[in-house]
């Protein structure tokens, strides 16, 4: 890579080049231990004699902003007040808007806001030890084999035939969305997906009805886009679909595992949401985002499975059975959006990355998803378990579990006034992570109460770090 300098003319070659180098060490644009261009390479770029550059390196190495080593070459040595020059923009015409920009609380932005804790129960997370990181590593050497083959092209929007494929054929597996891959959107996560259907469906003052509780980076998503979004209580059944208003565009739910209370939307209820959203012309989104994980009872059909009027656009993720890190995740969109949402996509990042779509392809063509489910099913299976018999037990006085038969975290209501706050304080020094439901909360007074979640947190330790709250409850009576 070329060292950017300018030189021009033919007077003080030496002057420009030493003010150049020495400026951009100074301001921090070179960094520090950064490997300058040899002598004879650098004179040849900037067409100087190579005694111009070398007695700049020269100046530069006494002055102490260069280091030359022995065999090696000439180092950045950037004094300690160096730093990235920042230019004051003066008054910007947009600067109401950034400033609401910079306003805007994202709860979930930060992962661990006041540093990870020996003993986490923070939700969304997973044990990065359960990840099959051998079959996937293959399948990735698939993915930039066929790569490979693509002679360096751009890909099409909605994703690559076999990814959407084998999507389609997961989620009519898994949780009976019906579906081909012609309706399959593959997306840099859930996140992506909420956002492209914001951007087709709303413009400035639409309503967007959301869960109250419900996840908060789906309402400030909608509400960035100029939505006016309404929060919408739940019950054990799910949303209170009587509350949905008139003129309403877009419904955001969780049906299978309302988040973060975690009951599943019954049946009548979904058939109220359907009729309710045919009626006043609205999209429901139904985010499925831990679904695959179920442990007792019959499992329930996704709400789209019911959807006989295209008004359910189905959103799914891989960061809850795979990893976070990955942001791969997939829309099935009904045929009245489907278009629009690709030209969206098309101009928002024109298509997801290529080799971890092929790589995802095969990891579940392969079965290598399927047994990869399954084996954390059955893990996360004890730690529920050991997450109840602690709440029936030690915890029974202070809280009690909502009934959740998917996913990966619990909420546990308060059964009598505490200070949660204290309580989470404590728990902290105590070497344990604990979150509270008001995050959820947006419009209304919250329910007292701690959201578990056990995805990333070692079965052995569930017992440890619950006996620890139990104990500071003790000693908060």
């Amino acid at each position: 890579m070329e060292l950017h300098i300018v030189i021009e003319g033919t007077k003080d070659l030496s002057g420009q080049l030493y003010r150049q180098l020495s400026d951009s060490i100074r301001s921090g644009r070179l960094a520090d231990g950064q490997q300058l261009p040899p002598t004879r390479l650098l004179a040849e770029q900037l067409g100087l004699s190579r005694k111009t550059v070398s007695d700049v390196y020269t100046r530069l190495t006494q002055e102490r902003l260069v280091l030359g080593q022995v065999g090696k070459g000439s180092f950045v040595s950037a004094p300690v007040e160096a730093r990235p020059r920042r230019h004051d923009a003066g008054k910007l015409a947009s600067a109401a808007i950034v400033a609401k920009w910079d306003a805007m609380h994202a709860p979930l932005r930060t992962p661990f806001p006041e540093g990870r804790s020996r003993h986490e129960f923070i939700g969304g997370c997973i044990s990065p030890g359960l990840f099959p990181a051998d079959d996937w590593r293959r399948c990735v050497l698939h993915g930039l084999r066929q790569d490979a083959r693509t002679g360096g092209m751009y890909r099409q929007a909605e994703g690559v035939a076999e990814l959407r494929a084998a999507i389609a054929h997961h989620a009519a597996y898994a949780r009976g969305v019906v579906c081909t891959a012609h309706n399959v959107v593959v997306t840099n996560g859930a996140q992506q997906a909420l956002d492209l259907l914001g951007r087709v469906l709303l413009e400035p003052g639409c309503v967007v009805a959301v869960e109250e509780p419900g996840y908060p980076a789906a309402g400030m998503l909608f509400a960035s886009q100029g939505a006016q979004v309404v929060g919408i209580g739940v019950d054990r059944e799910g949303m209170l679909v009587e509350q949905i208003p008139q003129g309403t565009r877009l419904i955001y739910t969780t049906p299978a595992h309302q988040f973060p209370l975690g009951m599943p939307m019954s049946v009548a209820r979904r058939e109220a949401l359907l009729a309710r959203a045919l009626e006043i012309g609205a999209i429901i989104i139904e985010d499925d985002y831990d679904s695959e994980f179920r442990y007792e009872g019959r499992p329930t059909d996704s709400l789209q499975s019911m959807d006989r009027h295209g008004v359910v656009a189905f959103v799914g993720t891989f960061s809850k059975v795979m990893l976070p890190e990955l942001r791969l995740g997939y829309a099935v969109l009904p045929e009245a959006v489907l278009n629009a949402a690709l030209t969206v996509k098309h101009l928002n990042d024109w298509h997801t990355a290529t080799a971890s779509q092929h790589a995802l392809a095969k990891f579940i063509s392969d079965g290598y998803l399927s047994r990869h489910i399954r084996r954390c099913s059955e893990i996360y299976a004890t730690r529920r378990e050991r997450m109840q018999s602690m709440f029936a037990g030690p915890l029974s006085s202070w809280f009690e579990l909502v009934p959740a038969s998917a996913g990966f975290h619990v909420a546990a209501l308060c059964k009598k006034p505490l200070d949660l706050d204290l309580l989470r304080r404590l728990a902290r020094r105590a070497d344990v992570g604990l979150y509270p439901l008001s995050n959820f909360y947006a419009f209304t007074p919250p329910k007292a109460g701690l959201f578990l979640g056990y995805g990333g947190i070692e079965t052995l330790d569930i017992d440890t770090a619950l006996l620890r709250v139990r104990d500071i409850l003790q000693q908060m009576e």
